[in-house]
Formats: structure tokens, sequence, C-alpha cells
């Protein structure tokens, strides 16, 4: 999109967050009553029932770890536009009763609302789950070493912790064929700060209220884990 002027319109490039988006399908109480030690995250798309049911008989079976609890989540929006009023698909509805372990938001899911996503899956812990130390947020295409993972968190810090692939010096991409182009006028620095890549990050459970605080003051970018800079 252009302005008459030729010049990148920038509102393509940002996000409705904040915003009062909602839950359709949830899990009000078993964060809180399970008390686990770890939660993972795992971001996935409503029709991807195979992606789910693969992690669900894998590493999504490790409930016990090393005298810990640790319990997942696999966070959806929307398949299709509506109104903000849905009902959960037939589908999804039955998935979740059979595993309580589907929580379904009222954003339209695509690429472009990935943050919107991460920031609802913020806003979760952060009222869900007041006697958890530690979140990771994973990819469905990841295998995780549960037991690893658990084992590093044990000797990690437990406050204003946050870890993964960190990516220094990326460049902001200023080719406009790129999946993540940002014009100058979104973001006019020619590198990113530090940032953990999306595909898998850990993080302290005091982070999430902290980072929801800053989101009011920044413009959310498309780009999911760049966006976690500006918080």
């Amino acid at each position: 999109m252009t302005t008459a002027a030729g010049s990148v319109s920038t509102a393509q490039y940002f996000v409705a967050y904040p915003h009062q988006y909602h839950f359709i399908v949830d899990q009000p109480n078993r964060c809180q009553q399970e008390s686990p030690f770890l939660v993972l995250m795992v971001p996935v798309a409503p029709h991807n029932r195979e992606a789910r049911d693969i992690i669900r008989n894998t590493w999504g079976k490790e409930t016990t770890v090393l005298g810990r609890v640790v319990s997942h989540y696999f966070l959806l929006g929307l398949s299709r536009e509506g109104d903000g009023t849905e009902l959960p698909e037939e589908q999804v509805l039955q998935e979740s009763q059979r595993h309580q372990d589907i929580l379904q938001s009222n954003f339209m899911d695509n690429y472009s609302n990935l943050t919107i996503k991460t920031m609802v899956m913020f806003e979760w812990l952060s009222s869900h789950c007041p006697n958890t130390t530690y979140a990771m947020k994973v990819d469905s295409d990841m295998f995780l070493n549960v037991h690893k993972l658990v084992d590093m968190l044990l000797k990690s810090p437990r406050h204003l912790y946050m870890t993964g692939m960190v990516a220094r010096g990326a460049a902001v991409l200023r080719d406009r064929n790129s999946k993540w182009f940002l014009p100058v006028s979104a973001f006019p620095e020619t590198s990113y700060p530090p940032y953990a890549l999306g595909l898998g990050y850990v993080f302290s459970l005091d982070l999430p209220k902290k980072i929801l605080q800053a989101s009011f003051h920044v413009k959310a970018v498309y780009i999911e884990d760049v966006n976690l800079t500006y918080q």
C-alpha cells in the first residue's frame, strides 16, 4: 500500500494491540490448580490438529520432569473473519473437551497477527498462572527436549529472566518482496536490538506483566519476535 505521494503507508505493518480480545475456548482454572513449574505455550493454526496430536503423543506427554510439574497449552485464533463474538468450531470444542489444553481467542489466526497471538499469550499467563515459575513459547514444528529444559531452569534465575536463540545485529529488511519487510517510516533504525527468535524462548513469569505494561506505550509491529524488542 502506498500514499498518493508514493511513500509506503505504515498502517499495514502494525497490528491491533492493545485491544480487548477474549477467549472463546479457555481453561480458566487448570493452571492455578496444577501450579506447574513450567508452562509450554504452543501457537498453532486452528486447522492443524495433526501438529497438536503429534505433540500430545511425544514431548507434550511429559507432565512431571525431575519432580517438577510441566503443562502445555495450544494457543489458537479464529479460522475465519467475524464480528468478534464467534462460538468455537465444533471440532475445536470437542478437542478441547477431550484434552483440556486448547486456548482460543477471538482474533484472526494468520501470519500477520502472530504478534497479537504472542501478546494474548502473555495476558493469559499473567492472569491464570500465579504459582508458575517459567513459561516457554515454542512453535508447533519444534521438537522439545523437556527433560533438558527443566534441568537447565532448575539452575536459572527466577526473576527478570528470558533466554532463547538470540539474534544480534539483525538487519531491518527494506526489500518490499521480503516476508519481513519494514519501511523506514515504521522502524527507522537499520538493525534490530538483540531479540530471541520466535521459534522458542523461555521467560520467568514476572515478565508477562511487565511486557504488557510496556505494550501500552509502543505501536506493535507484525513481526512478533522483533516486537518484543520494543517492550
